[in-house]
């Protein structure tokens, strides 16, 4: 939900100190693909490289302060999503690689019959996957997205559950849609039939706080990159769920060993260090803000401070395209009820997506077309004739100089696309 009360106005000058790219003559609307980077983060990554680069586990100084540094990076990033244990924080490569290494986990209990839902609205991380199910029998039905409302309706949910679903896997923002959905609500239904709830988070974790605990699923799983940091993953599972599932690891590594039974190869030891930025960043943006408390209620604070920033951004762009003859918006056309990302989707009469996102290619301003891995959801909608939608994905450091600069030649390439003017500018 949106902040009760406005909160303190961020301080962009500060805000965008902290990421070196963008003192570039470049705009960066393609967020949603990866974020840029913390100073912090990457100093943490060289830090580590250059004084603490040994294998953990031995009894010398050196790999013992490793190790120590290793454990803080999961410490850390428990405490960012609220995880209750810091062991059931598994870390790895991307959201796709540890879902398919969660699959490999799971696979061993499933048995014909057994049947998962899925949405055709996810990222193709959270779909793919689960699909490899069916090899040991099990029954696959997609929860599909309403093409009027394109909201994910509770009642059709309603009909797919039975007592033979063992998993529903959905996402908790769509990257193309920008729909925030009621997962705490799903997981509700879900665990009233015996079931458990896997949620894709990467395209909600850059706008707001995590927190593993309130949202009901028992795996949740997002990419660092999207969040300000290294090209890593994390997936939280509950404690008790992952000490049931099939070990990963070599056959001496005991089975109760959490995480590593599911992280073969270990962690990668510099990335997961670097990831202890990302929270560093979020307390220090709340304690700027006047925020007090402990560490998460610093990271609310700042967290409240991006959704107001980036709702204001986000409606500035909506604006212009709801006034545009021609544009049809992808998702909810207004912010402000805390159900929508700052990740807008359109789509342009008559005309190709790649045509408008090559125009503002020339004018330095990183925006993208395409499905997003998302395949299913553009093909449902019968957007893949267009080439897909055109996305503009948004980030707290974005300015309102940024959107409108950005406006300037979306308005000049749909006229253009559109035979509105004979030439673009």
């Amino acid at each position: 939900m949106p902040a009760t009360t406005p909160p303190v106005a961020l301080d962009l000058a500060a805000i965008r100190t902290e990421f070196p790219a963008l003192a570039q003559d470049f705009v960066f609307l393609d967020n949603a693909g990866g974020s840029q980077v913390l100073t912090r983060v990457a100093d943490r990554v060289r830090d580590y490289l250059l004084t603490s680069s040994v294998q953990l586990g031995a009894s010398y100084a050196h790999s013992q302060a490793a190790g120590a540094k290793v454990l803080q990076a999961r410490q850390s990033v428990a405490r960012l999503i609220n995880a209750a244990h810091d062991e059931e924080v598994v870390m790895g490569g991307a959201t796709t690689a540890l879902m398919f290494q969660l699959i490999q986990a799971i696979l061993p209990q499933v048995r014909p019959g057994d049947e998962v839902i899925l949405t055709n609205t996810d990222h193709e991380a959270n779909i793919g996957a689960w699909l490899r199910l069916q090899a040991a029998g099990a029954t696959v039905h997609f929860w599909n997205v309403n093409p009027q409302t394109l909201e994910l309706d509770l009642a059709d949910l309603e009909k797919l559950l039975s007592p033979r679903t063992i998993w529903v896997a959905m996402t908790h923002a769509s990257n193309v849609l920008g729909t925030v959905n009621p997962v705490a609500e799903v997981a509700q239904r879900v665990h009233r039939v015996g079931a458990r709830l896997c949620v894709d988070a990467v395209a909600y974790a850059p706008h707001r706080l995590v927190d593993v605990q309130a949202s009901g699923a028992d795996v949740y799983v997002f990419s660092f990159y999207k969040v300000f940091g290294p090209h890593y993953a994390v997936l939280w599972g509950r404690r008790e769920l992952l000490l049931q599932l099939a070990s990963l690891n070599h056959y001496f590594i005991p089975s109760d060993t959490l995480p590593y039974k599911l992280q073969p190869g270990n962690v990668n030891y510099e990335l997961s260090y670097g990831c202890i930025g990302i929270s560093d960043y979020l307390e220090a943006v709340g304690t700027a803000l006047g925020a007090q408390g402990d560490a998460r209620s610093r990271m609310q604070h700042a967290f409240d401070a991006f959704e107001h920033h980036e709702d204001a951004l986000a409606e500035q762009l909506l604006a212009y395209l709801r006034g545009k003859a021609g544009v049809r918006i992808i998702g909810r056309t207004h912010t402000g009820d805390g159900l929508r990302m700052p990740t807008v989707s359109f789509v342009v009469r008559g005309a190709m997506s790649e045509a408008i996102v090559l125009h503002t290619d020339r004018f330095g301003i990183g925006i993208r077309f395409g499905d997003f891995y998302a395949k299913r959801l553009i093909e449902a909608l019968g957007l893949h004739t267009r080439g897909g939608v055109v996305r503009v994905s948004i980030a707290h450091y974005n300015t309102p100089a940024e959107i409108a600069h950005l406006i300037t030649h979306l308005d000049a390439a749909i006229d253009a696309a559109m035979d509105t003017k004979p030439t673009i500018a």
